[in-house]
């Protein structure tokens, strides 16, 4: 068996697979690793374009729609091998993005899981970060997740300012992932309650409770297209973070420490809930009640919290990105002064 499944989800984007997956083939080196598109039922031509135009991909069939969590978990217990890297349909990978990841995990058995340096796959070829990882996530002291390139909508040009070394960071972007896959099921993969969207932080979270470092490796760089479920400014988007961000803090940190944060974050939530009909935006305005109610129902199926709080583990994590942003103006990771650690 080689080393590495590299695993890419795929529902209804035949489109995604024609433009993306050939440079999945051309840049990954088939000598460590095999390329696996799991189809989480697909409606669309997508099994017949895998089936005659990428004979050679191996392909596994679900019957239903099964969520990016629950798809992946499924693709992972059939396969096994002993590293996979989750990667996104809509992802471009050039020659040789896969061997500096795997050669991390190799050196390094405390790794948990690595990401690459992620680009915004662009027609004018400007190096931009992509908003999905950037150059690595943290989670502030309010648990609002942002990103080494990227502060909420504001994305930085790639002008190498990241590259030195390996990173510790809090998460990385499920866009591509690598993970050991032993240690995946041992902490019973991506949550499928969560469907889409953090479930990967969540993931990271729980791998570094586990003991696991996380790794930006800026030596593998990857290109993003992003939005290729749902775009920025989708009400469904917008649901599903707010929810998701909600549970993420409440399974992941200590009962007592939760509660109060959670607390914090109501408050938090309700002036983003205005700043929403402010603008007009009233479908993300009801989203974030919809989040708000559906997180009270679903928080008792999540009775056991850890006791320790990674919150404060890192200095990226005593960050309050919300005042750095909208107080100080701050839209680069630099501006926080944040004193660099590897």
């Amino acid at each position: 068996m080689k080393r590495v499944a590299v695993i890419i989800l795929n529902w209804n984007g035949a489109g995604l697979l024609r433009r993306y997956l050939p440079t999945v083939l051309e840049g990954t080196d088939a000598a460590i690793a095999d390329v696996i598109v799991a189809d989480n039922g697909s409606t669309d031509e997508s099994l017949q374009v895998l089936k005659e135009e990428f004979p050679q991909v191996r392909v596994l069939k679900f019957d239903k729609n099964y969520g990016f969590s629950e798809g992946y978990n499924l693709a992972i217990k059939q396969t096994m091998y002993p590293y996979t890297v989750l990667l996104n349909s809509d992802v471009r990978t050039p020659r040789g993005w896969l061997n500096p990841l795997l050669d991390h995990m190799e050196r390094y058995p405390d790794v948990g899981a690595v990401m690459p340096k992620m680009l915004h796959d662009r027609d004018d070829g400007k190096q931009m970060f992509e908003y999905a990882g950037a150059a690595g996530g943290y989670i502030d002291c309010h648990g609002y997740p942002y990103c080494r390139g990227r502060i909420f909508e504001f994305l930085e040009e790639d002008k190498g300012q990241y590259d030195n070394g390996p990173k510790t960071v809090f998460w990385g972007s499920g866009a591509c992932l690598m993970v050991r896959s032993q240690v995946y099921q041992d902490l019973g993969g991506l949550d499928k309650d969560f469907f889409a969207h953090m479930e990967e932080i969540d993931l990271c979270w729980r791998i570094r409770l586990a003991g696991y470092e996380l790794m930006m490796v800026p030596s593998s760089h990857v290109y993003h297209l992003g939005g290729g479920s749902l775009p920025q400014g989708n009400p469904r988007k917008t649901y599903l973070n707010f929810r998701n961000n909600l549970l993420l803090l409440h399974k992941n940190l200590p009962a007592g420490e939760g509660k109060k944060l959670l607390l914090v974050r109501r408050l938090m939530d309700t002036l983003a809930f205005g700043m929403a009909l402010a603008k007009f935006h009233f479908g993300d305005a009801w989203a974030i009640i919809r989040a708000h109610r559906d997180f009270r129902k679903m928080r008792k199926n999540y009775t056991s919290q850890p006791s320790v709080n990674l919150l404060k583990t890192l200095p990226e994590e005593r960050v309050n990105i919300i005042t750095a942003h909208y107080l100080r103006g701050v839209k680069r990771f630099s501006q926080l002064k944040i004193q660099s650690t590897q």
